[in-house]
């Protein structure tokens, strides 16, 4: 998972951000279908019908956002920690030792 603790503090700020965005996502993304839905509803006269579907399209939207962000940072964890395995002696996970004459 991406919640892992971090060391460095660029990584916790990059963190920050990466949560800040899937919030933001999902509050605008909800905005704007409320928006587009009222200023429909204002010009065809069908009030409340367009605000209340286009306001379901937005959260949808929304939430459709904050998955693919969400897998986007899981994949990019998993490729972090998906290194090459080595044992505490510097033993890889074949049982080989990655010091060279030593």
């Amino acid at each position: 998972m991406f919640f892992f603790k971090r060391d460095k503090p660029s990584e916790a700020m990059e963190l920050f951000g990466n949560v800040a965005t899937i919030g933001m996502q999902l509050v605008v993304a909800t905005f704007i279908g409320l928006a587009m839905g009222y200023y429909l509803d204002e010009w065809l006269g069908t009030k409340p019908w367009m605000l209340i579907i286009f306001l379901l399209l937005g959260i949808i939207a929304g939430f459709r956002d904050v998955y693919r962000e969400a897998m986007r940072l899981q994949r990019g964890a998993d490729a972090q920690s998906s290194g090459p395995a080595s044992g505490p002696d510097g033993d890889d996970a074949k049982g080989g030792s990655d010091r060279q004459g030593k």
